[in-house]
C-alpha cells in the first residue's frame, strides 16, 4: 500500500465539492481551492494512523485552519477502535479526518475542522477529588496500572476491615464500623468485591480463607 493510492480517490472527493486540487504543494501533500478568497484546504496522507501524521498535519495549520487527515479505511474491530480513538485526538486537535476504502474508492469525511473546546464532566472530577482525599498515603507507584491491582481507598478500608476481622473473629458489621472508622463497613462485607469475606448470620460477616491469604 501507498500513499499515493489515496490520492486519487482524495481528489474525486475534493473536486465534487467544487474544489481545483493539486498534489505535493509545498510541504503539503494536497492543496485544494475555491474561486474566491477562502483559505486553502489541506490534505496529509498515511498508510495509517501514526504520530508523524498528526505532526504534519499540526504544523500545516499554521497555513490554514483547513486541514484533514487521510488514512486507508480497514477492517475489523481493531481499526474501528483505532478510528474512533484518532477521531477523538483529531476533534481536540481541530483536524478533519477522512478515510478511503481503497477495494472500491469509496471516500468518507468523519470530522471536519472545528475549534476544539474540553467538555468537563462534573461527576468525573468528583470522584477523583474524593479517591485523593480518602486514599492514606501514596501506596502505588506511577505508571504502575496494568503491572498489578492498584491501592485504592476502597481496598485500604477492606484492609482495615480484614484486619479488624482477623483479630477479633466474627463480628457485627456496627462493630467493625466503630472499631476501623470506615463508615460502609457492612456495605464492603456485603458487596465482596476481593472474595475476603463472607456472612456468617445476620449482620455478622467473617474472614474467608482467601482473606487470610491476602492480608
Amino acid at each position: 500500500m501507498k500513499e499515493t493510492e489515496l490520492y486519487p480517490h482524495v481528489k474525486a472527493l475534493l473536486e465534487s465539492q467544487g474544489y481545483a486540487v493539486k498534489a505535493e504543494i509545498g510541504p503539503a501533500d494536497v492543496v485544494a481551492l475555491r474561486a474566491g478568497d477562502d483559505d486553502p484546504v489541506i490534505v496529509e496522507l498515511k498508510t495509517g494512523f501514526a504520530l508523524t501524521l498528526f505532526h504534519q498535519a499540526v504544523a500545516r495549520q499554521s497555513i490554514t485552519d483547513f486541514v484533514y487527515i487521510a488514512v486507508p479505511r480497514l477492517t475489523g474491530k481493531r481499526f474501528l477502535r483505532a478510528l474512533k480513538e484518532n477521531k477523538a485526538l483529531c476533534r481536540r486537535l481541530g483536524l478533519g479526518l477522512i478515510t478511503v476504502r481503497l477495494s472500491d474508492g469509496h471516500t468518507e469525511i468523519h470530522l471536519d475542522p472545528a475549534p476544539f473546546v474540553p467538555r468537563r464532566v462534573k461527576t468525573r472530577k468528583t470522584r477523583l477529588l474524593r479517591e485523593f482525599a480518602r486514599r492514606e498515603g501514596d501506596p502505588n507507584l506511577g505508571g504502575a496500572a496494568r503491572t498489578g491491582p492498584l491501592v485504592t481507598a476502597y481496598r485500604q478500608d477492606a484492609v482495615k476491615i480484614a484486619v479488624h476481622l482477623q483479630s477479633h473473629g466474627p463480628s457485627k458489621g456496627a462493630d467493625v464500623r466503630a472499631a476501623t472508622g470506615v463508615a460502609t463497613a457492612t456495605q464492603i462485607m456485603a458487596a465482596d468485591h476481593y472474595g475476603w469475606f463472607e456472612r456468617v448470620s445476620r449482620g455478622v460477616y467473617q474472614l474467608t480463607p482467601q482473606g487470610q491469604k491476602a492480608l
